[in-house]
């Protein structure tokens, strides 16, 4: 057997922890400790929501309302456990292999996952500064995307032409993509209706994270877009310049504040005028100048024709889905609705190269960046 080097060793040597005569602990030496006393549980932790969280939250009772009943978790509040099973679901670690912005991206543009972090972060700064309860601002906000194909937006344009009420990534990560996970139906609707064009949320979680949405990618998109060389923060017009700043955190912090400043004034989410038409304006430039650049439109297109390409394969191929994809309906509708299943829980990488193993596609076809080898 090779003789191991030292940092593997030392490592081995960690395995059983650093026991004394009571208990084991991380570290040779002892650490920072905290006064003993009773766990924390779930039903101390909905007493401090019910005495702290603003009239208007949701506050988290027993298990929660279920599709299938569950018994109450001992530790986890049931948005805590939603947040939880979302974190460690696959649906969810998906997502950092699915386009925001664009296609394949590279280390440091953002992904699907990324964005989702940081609409959480926005949403939970939100709730917390309004007395909302952020762990279920938090929960919707780390699912709101999980319904996405590979592909970005351009996915949906695709999915379109097979089923008959249209493939919207909200609905579809709340009732097809994450049903298996049994969340709380406060938690689902906010995933279901954040988008501005859906329904209206039915908790004030689920509309602080339609804002956290919308804050998040403005922000964040002209961010990526100015580190491509796409555009030029210098263009940025004045009237989002001299409420926001050019920068993503002057434009974070000017947003969040708005929302809360609303808030805490009127009840209801949203923004003033002047910090909202700012936010309209930013939206507006980054719509001209990234979303619908010639560029952006030619990747769409041939995303569009990638992935329509691959529904109408295993649409025609039942059994080279997956097992767990084949559609219990084996109609040619149940055909279909598998395989936009399927194709929709794909990473770009892996799409584009089933696109290139399975169909023949040439690689010069495939949206820019991918062929490329990037």
């Amino acid at each position: 057997m090779p003789e191991l080097p030292p940092r593997a060793v030392a490592w081995a040597e960690t395995m059983a922890g650093h026991p004394d005569d009571q208990l084991v602990r991380a570290h040779a030496e002892p650490g920072p400790g905290i006064a003993a006393g009773r766990p924390v549980l779930r039903e101390q932790r909905e007493e401090w929501e019910a005495g702290h969280l603003r009239s208007g939250a949701t506050l988290a009772v027993g298990a929660g309302s279920r599709a299938i009943r569950e018994e109450p978790d001992p530790e986890r509040t049931c948005f805590e456990r939603d947040r939880d099973r979302i974190v460690h679901s696959t649906a969810f670690r998906r997502l950092a292999g699915k386009t925001q912005v664009v296609v394949f991206p590279t280390d440091h543009q953002r992904t699907r996952l990324t964005h989702a972090l940081e609409v959480a972060q926005v949403a939970t700064a939100i709730a917390r500064g309004v007395g909302a309860n952020a762990t279920l601002a938090e929960a919707i906000a780390l699912g709101h995307d999980c319904g996405h194909g590979p592909g970005g937006h351009a996915s949906e344009d695709a999915f379109d032409a097979f089923i008959a009420e249209g493939y919207d990534h909200g609905p579809w990560g709340a009732d097809v993509v994450l049903t298996g996970l049994n969340l709380c139906a406060e938690t689902l609707d906010g995933i279901r209706n954040h988008s501005w064009s859906r329904p209206a949320p039915a908790s004030v979680e689920g509309e602080i994270v339609s804002w956290a949405d919308r804050i998040a990618y403005c922000a964040h998109d002209l961010e990526d877009a100015a580190d491509a060389g796409i555009v030029d923060l210098a263009d940025l017009p004045d009237d989002v310049v001299g409420v926001a700043g050019r920068t993503r955190r002057a434009q974070l912090g000017t947003f969040v504040r708005a929302v809360i400043a609303t808030v805490s004034t009127s009840g209801s989410v949203g923004m003033a005028a002047e910090p909202a038409a700012a936010l309209a304006a930013l939206r507006a430039f980054n719509y001209a100048s990234i979303y619908t650049r010639p560029d952006s439109i030619a990747q769409s297109g041939a995303v569009v024709a990638v992935l329509r390409a691959l529904v109408d394969y295993y649409a025609e191929r039942p059994l080279a889905l997956p097992p767990d994809f084949v559609a219990a309906d084996q109609g040619q509708e149940g055909r279909v609705r598998a395989a936009v299943t399927y194709v929709a829980g794909m990473t770009d990488r892996f799409a584009f190269e089933q696109a290139v193993d399975l169909l023949g596609w040439n690689p010069a076809r495939l949206p820019r960046g991918i062929g490329r080898g990037a």
